[in-house]
């Protein structure tokens, strides 16, 4: 029964889309490409905005990674990267910033 369960689990947390549930690679794939991440970024090469390891690199040693980047997501920005902008995604939801976030943060090299 136990065991019935932790299988069900393990397929039904990450569909609910619940922020703490783990992003696995295909998970974060489609959420880059649903909300438009994946045409400026690339997990282990730049393309107009930097690799997102490169990303993770950068904030391995901040404890507030997560919530600065989630805000820099949303806000959008400048100048950390070089001078191409990157646009602001008020429109990605919350939950959705902070997953793909959490995600990138596992990237580091």
């Amino acid at each position: 029964m136990k065991l019935a369960l932790a299988a069900l689990a393990a397929v039904t947390l990450p569909m609910a889309g619940n922020a703490s549930a783990a992003l696995d690679k295909a998970a974060a794939d489609a959420l880059m490409k649903k909300d438009g991440c994946a045409a400026c970024h690339a997990v282990d090469k730049k393309v107009i905005g930097p690799s997102y390891q490169d990303v993770a690199a950068k904030y391995v040693a901040e404890k507030d990674a997560v919530a600065k980047l989630s805000k820099k997501v949303k806000d959008g920005g400048a100048g950390v990267w070089g001078q191409i902008p990157m646009p602001p995604n008020a429109h990605i939801p919350d939950a959705e910033v902070k997953e793909l976030v959490t995600w990138i943060m596992t990237l580091k090299k």
